[in-house]
């Protein structure tokens, strides 16, 4: 049972069995049922009541890249395209992940240190991207909302919740792409 389904989740992320990982292969041969979980968390996940499909692959590529995950990056973009998002639209789901790993080290280290002069010295990081997004600024604070949450960056979190919040979205909108990520996530420790 456990090998079966392993071979429908190698097959539904399009990887062949010989270039399944070492962590998966040991977890396979395990018989761990982590690996049904695992199949079953990826299909639900891009099931979000409150994303559309282009919105859920788009969160998982950006989540991808930011994991620097090769395998997961090429299926996203062909499920991204599947869902008709532009190609400027992956790729700003990619720039996301790279603007946002910048952000999430620099607010950390303020957050850590919580002092006046540090919080007063500008930042100095150019974030064109984020002021004119190609996906919109609702969906663009949306990726980064994840992106921080991944990052572990509790500043970024909360001040993208809040932008969320004021542009009319839903926290049921910010649960559904954390949730995502989280899977993401999930799958990186296995399919690499």
């Amino acid at each position: 049972m456990i090998q079966e389904v392993a071979s429908d989740l190698l097959q539904d992320l399009g990887v062949n069995p010989e270039e399944a990982s070492v962590a998966f292969n040991t977890v396979v041969d395990g018989e761990s049922r982590y690996i049904k979980d695992l199949r079953i968390n990826l299909k639900n996940a891009f099931k979000a009541k409150n994303l559309s499909q282009k919105e859920a692959t788009l969160i998982a590529l950006s989540v991808a890249a930011n994991e620097q995950n090769d395998i997961l990056q090429k299926l996203f973009i062909a499920q991204a395209k599947t869902a008709e998002a532009s190609e400027a639209e992956i790729a700003e789901a990619v720039a996301c992940a790279s603007l946002l790993a910048a952000n999430n080290v620099f607010y950390r280290f303020r957050h850590f240190m919580n002092k006046d002069k540090y919080n007063t010295i500008p930042a100095g990081i150019k974030m064109q991207i984020m002021m004119k997004p190609v996906s919109g600024k609702e969906f663009f604070e949306l990726m980064s909302l994840a992106i921080s949450a991944v990052n572990g960056c509790e500043m970024c979190v909360t001040a993208h919740e809040k932008s969320l919040l004021e542009l009319g979205s839903t926290e049921e909108r910010v649960f559904d792409a954390v949730r995502i990520a989280s899977v993401v996530v999930s799958a990186t420790k296995l399919i690499y």
